[in-house]
């Protein structure tokens, strides 16, 4: 999902620019005695015109690179992005004269979001800043480019990271999927060095802003104490912990029943055989785990192959999940401007994206669409973007934007778990809903994706705040990484890892630098939503069979979440949907009630846990 918001654009500064030099969390930018109330909402008035305006160029030069890619588009996209950079840079920098001035609590939000939505602050040194850019674009460079080439002396039989994923996904030879997980992981440990020095650059830079360090600068954002933030995110992994631990251990005894001894009876789960290159996501092993007589009584995917739908109607059904519910129908400049389908005559960047062109009216997707349930459900979860970002369109530039990083994508995957059967026998796909008891196929192949993602999503960040800290030393990097993944996932490495390796490495987020626990968040609140949404509509069938596609009263409470926007701390805008203002993953156990209740069974006399 491609998010372009005045937040994404000051991030980009910061960690293009320096935009922080020689300024600090305690306002040394400049004296604060002259500056007033009426001096701060002017400002924030002029950013907020500047930068909307700025924001509407990037957007438009962005869309045209992904879309007619080629250098002189990349070219014009760069240096829109340069300007956008300046603006942010000198904003920034400006903002710390009113660190001081009493204001409103409206305007003290504004201000403060200037700064804590920073992924990377470069040192104020310029040869330090240099070098920081220079070492994160190497470690971006290092993952695009990675390749495992099994014969050095044969380049053209190199394999990428789609050909890696390709053989994770489909193999069931262990030696072939121990050789290519190796293999992938060979790509990183030429990033070690480089990381190292990257932290140390990058503590320096946040440190100059107040913060403790990098990390605590990341978990700043979320309305509440860095450490508390830390605390919450386990407490809510703690709750869906049990059902995650038998989860674990069922798929541990279908993996040890097809391949032997190579998976242990009561250990950890080899982190080649879970069918992702990173054990985040476990549905390609559907087969292996698939419950007997797990059948569901139809496929989406032979409905929309035998009836064709243009990808024009498959968004079109997915539009009118939307305005069932009471949201305006999209405009008609979406359907002249979105991509649905890939082009014959140029390349385009295909990965499905919602964009918010002006940050008013001018939404659109872009996407290639098949006629397939994958791409059914992705519709109705891309345009969830489109509808939050139309709903917060009436507030300050600023607040233009989801409650916290995790709401967005939250938003679109809450909508697609209203994709259940008896929402398709409404619109006409289904004839009649499969009776209640063959839905534990379902459960599982929708648990061994997101249930499975949980402690992965949980322990990216918690590694890398432990190294920004300076509790986890670089000598330790690659041992700390397994002992997290040994901890919250219950998986272990194919065969030895010293330190010569650097694994966090070969997940693209790591050097790319990009936070993670946006995505752990998204997980949980998708299903928190999901519930509340399901119990104003009326919803009296088991939770995953919950749709509230046609219901005014869901609608006008989710409107009423997603119009906040930024504006307000993202525990008011929790509590607007759901009444409560603390996340709570009861959610997805009460969603996969009867898959435990199964699991409760077919997981008797097995070991849990590791």
């Amino acid at each position: 999902m491609k998010r372009v918001a005045v937040c994404t654009a000051l991030v980009v500064a910061v960690i293009a620019a320096g935009a922080c030099s020689g300024t600090t969390g305690g306002g040394s930018g400049g004296p604060t005695s002259t500056a007033t109330p009426a001096d701060a909402k002017k400002f924030m008035d002029t950013v907020n015109e500047a930068l909307g305006k700025l924001d509407i160029e990037q957007n438009q030069a962005g869309w045209i690179a992904e879309n007619f890619i080629t250098d002189d588009t990349e070219a014009i996209n760069a240096k829109v992005t340069q300007e956008v950079t300046d603006a942010a840079v000198r904003f920034a920098k400006e903002s710390t004269k009113y660190e001081k001035v009493e204001v409103p609590a409206d305007l003290r939000r504004q201000l403060n979001l200037l700064k804590l939505s920073l992924v990377m602050v470069t040192p104020s040194d310029p040869k330090e800043a240099e070098e920081l850019t220079q070492i994160t674009s190497r470690m971006d460079g290092m993952y695009g480019k990675g390749k495992w080439c099994p014969d050095p002396a044969k380049p053209d039989a190199c394999h990428n990271i789609d050909d890696i994923t390709k053989t994770l996904a489909s193999s069931r030879n262990e030696a072939e999927l121990r050789r290519t997980w190796e293999g992938w992981h060979t790509i990183s440990p030429p990033m070690r060095k480089d990381y190292a020095r990257f932290v140390e650059l990058s503590n320096k830079g946040a440190r100059e802003l107040g913060f403790a360090d990098t990390g605590a600068m990341w978990r700043s954002k979320y309305d509440m104490p860095p450490d508390d933030y830390s605390k919450e995110l386990d407490r809510v992994w703690d709750q869906v912990r049990p059902l995650y631990l038998e989860l674990h251990a069922y798929v541990r005894s279908r993996l040890r029943a097809k391949y032997g001894d190579i998976v242990p009876e009561k250990g950890p789960i080899p982190a080649h055989l879970l069918g992702n290159i990173w054990a985040q996501d476990w549905s390609n092993i559907y087969n292996l785990a698939a419950p007997e007589g797990a059948d569901p009584g139809y496929s989406l995917d032979d409905i929309l192959k035998k009836r064709q739908p243009s990808a024009t109607d498959m968004v079109r059904m997915g539009e009118r999940f939307y305005t069932s519910l009471g949201f305006d129908p999209l405009p008609k400049t979406f359907w002249e401007r979105s991509l649905f389908v890939r082009p014959r005559d140029r390349e385009v960047v295909c990965h499905a994206s919602a964009w918010d062109i002006d940050m008013e009216a001018d939404v659109r997707i872009k996407v290639c669409l098949t006629p397939t349930a994958e791409d059914f459900t992705t519709i109705h979860h891309e345009l969830g973007h489109n509808f939050y970002q139309r709903a917060y369109k009436s507030q300050p530039m600023i607040f233009r934007d989801s409650a916290n990083d995790g709401f967005h994508e939250a938003i679109g995957d809450t909508i697609a778990l209203s994709v259940t059967p008896e929402y398709l026998v409404k619109i006409g796909l289904l004839d009649k809903a499969p009776d209640a008891s063959r839905d534990i196929g379902l459960l599982m192949t929708r648990a061994l994706e997101k249930v499975s993602f949980l402690p992965f999503g949980l322990l990216i960040d918690q590694w890398r705040w432990k190294v920004f800290s300076g509790e986890i030393k670089p000598e330790d990097y690659n041992k700390a990484w397994w002992d997290l993944r040994l901890k919250y996932q219950g998986v272990a490495p194919p065969t030895p890892r010293g330190e010569e390796f650097f694994d966090p490495g070969a997940k693209y987020h790591v050097p790319d630098n990009t936070p993670y626990s946006r995505y752990f968040l998204a997980e949980i609140l998708q299903f928190q939503f999901h519930r509340a949404l399901s119990k104003i509509a009326g919803c009296t069938t088991p939770l995953h069979r919950c749709s509230i596609y046609e219901s005014k009263e869901a609608g006008q409470r989710l409107n009423a979440m997603l119009s906040m926007g930024l504006s307000r701390p993202w525990p008011e805008a929790l509590e607007a949907l759901t009444g409560s203002r603390q996340m709570d993953a009861s959610a997805i156990l009460d969603y996969f009630a009867p898959l435990k209740t199964w699991l409760d069974e077919h997981t008797k006399g097995l070991p849990i846990g590791w």
